[in-house]
C-alpha cells in the first residue's frame, strides 16, 4: 500500500471519526440484536451510576442505535411498497372509469342495431322476397344485415369481455387496498420501534457527565479506528484500484455535496437523509434509478467482489444488510451513519462489511 493512500486514509478517520463516524451503526463487532429485549430497553432507560462501564454503553448504544437502523428499513420497504400499491390503485382507478365509457357506448351501439333490426317489421326472408320489387336489393340488403348480426355478436362478445375486465379490475383494486393497508400498519409499527430505540438511547446519553460523553467519544474513535486499520492491515487496499464509471462519478459528486446534513430516519433529501436515502438519491441524480433500502440494493443490484470495488459502488454492511454507505476511493465512504449524525466521510472497514454492490453494472 502506497504510503500517500495509508495517510490520506488515517488523516480522514482521524479528524472525521471524532466528530461524525463515531458510533455508527453495530461499530462492535459482536453479533447484533435487532430487537432488543425488554430488559436491554429497560437498562437502557434506568439511571446510569457513576461506577458504570462505558464501554458497556458504548455497546448498548450501537444496539439501540442499529435496531433503530433495522427498523428504518423496515418503515422504508413498508413506505415504498405503499407507494407503489397506491400508484396501481389510481391506475386501476382509471381502466374501471374508461371500461365503464366503453361499455356505455357498446351499449348505445347494440341499442342502435335492435332498432335497426326491429324496423324491418320482424317479416321472414322469404315474405320480404315475395314483397320485394327487386330481387337483387332485397338480396343485398340480406347480405347486409347478416353482416349487421355478425357485427352485432361481435359486440355482443365485446360487452362481455368489459364487463369482466371491469370486474377484475374492481378485484384487483380492492386486493390492492388490502395491501397497502398492510403495509400502512407495518409502516406505523416500525415508525413505533424506531422511536422507541432512538428515545432509549437518547435518554442514556443524556445521563452521562461531560466527561463521560467525552471519554465515550474517545472509545467510540477508538472503536472505529482499530475496525479500519484492521482493514487496512489486511492489504486490501492494494487491491482496490477501479476506476468510477461517468454515472459513478455523478453519484459520489452528489453525496460529497450532501455533507454536513443531519441524519434523519425514512428521508431522501434534500435537507436530510437516513443512509440508503442518501445512497438511492444519490444514484437517482446520477441518471440510474435504484431500490430504496439497504436490503433491497443488497438483493437486487449487482454483487462485486470487493477488490473490483469503484467510486460510487456501494458497501453494504452487518449481516442483516441494515447499512449502506458509498464508496469514494482510497478506503473511504460517504455515509449518513445515524441519529444525532451528518452525513460525513469515514472509512470503509469502519463496520463489517457484508459485501458490495454496483449499481451501474
Amino acid at each position: 500500500m502506497g504510503t500517500g493512500k495509508r495517510g490520506l486514509i488515517a488523516m480522514a478517520v482521524t479528524v472525521v471519526c471524532a466528530v461524525t463516524v463515531l458510533a455508527v451503526p453495530g461499530t462492535a463487532f459482536a453479533a447484533p440484536d435487532p430487537t432488543p429485549t425488554p430488559s436491554a430497553t429497560s437498562n437502557a432507560t434506568s439511571k446510569v451510576e457513576p461506577s458504570k462501564d462505558l464501554e458497556a454503553v458504548r455497546e448498548k448504544l450501537d444496539k439501540l442505535y442499529h435496531a433503530a437502523s433495522v427498523a428504518t428499513d423496515a418503515y422504508n420497504a413498508a413506505e415504498e411498497k405503499a407507494e407503489k400499491q397506491s400508484a396501481e390503485i389510481v391506475e386501476l382507478a382509471k381502466k374501471i372509469v374508461q371500461g365503464q365509457e366503453r361499455l356505455a357506448e357498446l351499449k348505445d351501439r347494440a341499442g342502435a342495431a335492435a332498432r335497426s333490426q326491429y324496423r324491418t317489421d320482424g317479416l321472414p326472408d322469404e315474405a320480404r322476397l315475395m314483397l320485394s320489387d327487386d330481387p337483387q336489393e332485397f338480396l343485398d340488403g340480406t347480405g347486409r344485415v347478416l353482416q349487421g348480426q355478425r357485427a352485432t355478436k361481435g359486440l355482443i362478445a365485446e360487452m362481455t369481455r368489459t364487463q369482466q375486465d371491469l370486474e377484475q379490475y374492481a378485484e384487483d383494486a380492492s386486493a390492492q387496498w388490502q395491501k397497502l393497508e398492510a403495509n400502512r400498519q407495518a409502516r406505523a409499527a416500525a415508525q413505533k420501534k424506531i422511536e422507541k430505540q432512538i428515545a432509549a438511547a437518547e435518554k442514556l446519553e443524556s445521563q452521562l457527565e461531560k466527561e463521560e460523553k467525552e471519554r465515550l467519544a474517545e472509545l467510540e474513535e477508538q472503536a472505529a479506528h482499530q475496525a479500519q486499520t484492521a482493514w487496512l492491515d489486511s492489504g486490501i487496499l492494494d487491491e482496490i484500484n477501479g476506476k468510477a464509471s461517468a454515472q459513478g462519478k455523478k453519484a459520489v459528486e452528489f453525496a460529497t455535496n450532501q455533507m454536513g446534513k443531519p441524519y434523519e430516519w425514512g428521508a431522501e433529501g434534500p435537507k436530510s437523509y437516513d443512509c440508503s436515502g442518501l445512497t438511492s438519491q444519490a444514484w437517482a441524480n446520477a441518471g440510474h434509478g435504484i431500490p430504496r433500502t439497504s436490503q433491497e440494493q443488497w438483493k437486487q443490484l449487482k454483487h462485486v467482489d470487493i477488490k473490483d470495488m469503484r467510486p460510487g459502488d456501494l458497501i453494504i454492511y452487518f449481516d442483516d444488510a441494515s447499512h449502506v454507505a458509498m464508496y469514494v476511493g482510497e478506503g473511504a465512504i460517504i455515509h449518513a451513519p445515524r441519529p444525532g449524525r451528518t452525513v460525513t466521510l469515514a472509512g470503509a472497514g469502519t463496520m463489517p462489511i457484508l459485501g458490495v454492490v454496483r449499481p451501474d453494472a
